[in-house]
């Protein structure tokens, strides 16, 4: 049983290579990377060898901009634990331009997700502030609001949806696909442990518990950039299938990966519609009360210059 995906994933369970850099969109302005799930973005460190970085300096040493300081612009951030779509722009124009629709929060993203126990609640929205973490030992972590250490917590929201019920490793896990709706750090594992159901393999958030699996089961599947005048859609696949990582045992499918999928892209499609439409009909309002504003000034001056004229007409009669 699979979540709609009939392809199966090339990443495997080794470790990310220099040369294993997995390429899922290519065009004059933007590289879209499947990044593994063990490899920094960039370092400052010398002794960091395999980070994205360095895998895209060895594929497109022509590309590499050295006006930078790590040669490649990344429009956005992944956890050194996170798999999956990771958008790279390769000019300064198109940096800008992703950085914006990422501003504006107009960017779609939808991650894949193993979490442990069953998730009872087929759909919700997870709705908790997220600040950092301000207890001895935990600095390194962010916490929901009205925890213990918690500083400067900030609204977040995250959308959870079931894909499948099954066992990971003969414990019962749960398959979900989690929208963000903001953009915290470690807002969805945050969210997930929240709520009782942390991410397979997250070792953060289990406060050093959850060791055995070879990796955190979080996968950016995702990413839609609406860049003008072509949007940039990109789908790193599914990593979760039992041919991949047989611990993986799928039991009960209540929606399918690509259906969900395609459901989220058409729900924003009609958010940005409306959007779109609420911004024309207040520019056509605050166009209207300009008119208005205008008609008024004309009538007013018009007014003066009669009553002007009617007094210069009484003198001159007096005359």
């Amino acid at each position: 049983m699979s979540c709609g995906s009939s392809t199966l994933h090339t990443m495997t369970t080794e470790s990310a290579q220099l040369e294993s850099l997995r390429v899922l969109h290519q065009s004059d302005d933007y590289i879209v990377v499947d990044k593994h799930w063990d490899i920094r973005i960039d370092s400052k460190m010398w002794y960091e060898k395999h980070t994205v970085q360095a895998q895209l300096g060895h594929r497109f040493p022509e590309l590499s901009d050295p006006s930078t300081y790590y040669g490649f612009r990344f429009c956005h951030q992944l956890d050194f634990s996170t798999s999956g779509a990771l958008c790279v722009a390769l000019n300064k124009a198109a940096a800008g331009r992703a950085y914006r629709c990422f501003k504006d929060r107009t960017v779609t993203k939808a991650y894949l997700a193993l979490v442990r126990g069953c998730v009872e609640e087929e759909t919700q929205t997870l709705d908790f502030s997220i600040g950092k973490n301000s207890s001895e030992g935990k600095t390194h972590m962010m916490c929901i609001e009205g925890t213990e250490g918690c500083e400067n917590p900030k609204p977040c929201q995250t959308e959870l949806t079931v894909l499948e019920y099954g066992s990971y490793d003969g414990d019962p896990v749960t398959k979900v696909l989690l929208q963000p709706l903001t953009g915290r750090t470690h807002q969805l594992r945050v969210h997930c442990s929240a709520i009782g159901h942390p991410i397979v393999g997250d070792f953060t958030y289990s406060s050093g518990a959850d060791d055995a699996p070879y990796r955190m089961m979080l996968h950016a599947h995702l990413l839609h950039i609406p860049l003008e005048p072509e949007p940039l859609l990109a789908s790193a696949g599914d990593p979760f299938l039992p041919a991949a990582d047989p611990k993986w045992l799928p039991r009960r499918s209540l929606r399918t990966l690509a259906a969900t999928v395609e459901a989220v892209l058409e729900r924003k499609v009609e958010e940005d519609r409306k959007i779109k439409e609420e911004k024309e009909e207040r520019a056509r309002r605050e166009e209207e009360r300009r008119k208005g504003r205008r008609k008024q000034r004309i009538e007013e001056e018009s007014e003066e210059q009669r009553t002007q004229c009617q007094e210069w007409l009484s003198e001159w009669a007096g005359d």
